[in-house]
């Protein structure tokens, strides 16, 4: 008797034409690919819907995690393999991810090697590798936390199992739009803390803008990535900056909230 659990892959989406069918068609072997989107005025619903994706609708944006959240609420199998638009699974992520289907474990959260593709390059430090993801888990034992970014799935204390083979991550094609996101990031992580009484010193915005160069540039050796190393170390420590600034202000009510 063949006990494989069905696998759903599960990607959210607004305005990725340009990168969805290379995604899709990596996770065509998938039992059912589900993509929920957000209102693309792109051909994105097209796109997937042409490539036999089931595809929803929810354009009441409520952040990241939620985003997820109802996203899995669409799966009809027992596993979920949650991925993003700009990323492909490789095919030795493929055959771990199969075997696991076969026997998977008890409380057990599988995780994935992101590589993160960088101005025309994949990073192999900077932070940005192995850069270790937890994707793969039971849909009726797990899901994602609320935030409004940088969301998690939540584990609950269960194992977590390495897979081989990668994610392939194309985090930054385009410098512009990437500082675009960053910013969007920053403001949503700002209000966010806010939210729930955060509050930032002035001197903390110098401090936490220096740690995150330094981490990237020095701790994560992302001066081995050469000129695309030194360049994100500046972007994380401008994101970090941002981050931090916009909460100072939020608290000095010098922003709307």
């Amino acid at each position: 008797m063949n006990n494989r659990k069905s696998l759903s892959v599960v990607i959210i989406a607004k305005n990725v034409a340009e990168v969805l069918p290379d995604c899709i068609h990596s996770a065509a072997w998938a039992d059912e690919i589900i993509v929920l989107d957000s209102g693309s005025q792109d051909n994105s619903v097209a796109i997937a819907k042409n490539m036999g994706a089931k595809v929803f609708l929810h354009a009441n944006w409520q952040g990241f995690g939620k985003q997820r959240q109802l996203a899995q609420q669409y799966a009809c199998y027992d596993y979920i393999l949650m991925i993003d638009a700009d990323e492909r699974i490789t095919p030795k992520l493929r055959k771990s991810i199969e075997q696991v289907l076969v026997a998977p474990g008890n409380s057990t959260v599988y995780s994935c090697k992101r590589h993160n593709w960088f101005l025309g390059r994949f990073m192999r430090y900077s932070g940005w590798y192995p850069d270790r993801v937890n994707r793969l888990y039971a849909k009726h034992s797990y899901c994602y936390n609320n935030n409004l970014v940088h969301e998690s799935l939540n584990i609950k204390g269960a194992n977590v199992v390495a897979l081989s083979g990668e994610l392939l991550h194309l985090s930054c094609r385009d410098f512009l739009a990437f500082q675009r996101k960053q910013l969007k990031y920053a403001a949503e992580w700002a209000h966010q803390n806010h939210q729930v009484g955060k509050h930032c010193h002035y001197l903390s915005i110098l401090i936490h803008s220096l740690g995150a160069f330094c981490r990237t540039w020095l701790l994560h050796a992302g001066f081995l990535d050469g000129k695309q190393g030194f360049l994100l170390a500046m972007i994380n420590a401008q994101y970090t900056f941002n981050k931090y600034a916009i909460l100072w202000t939020l608290d000095h009510h010098y922003l709307e909230q």
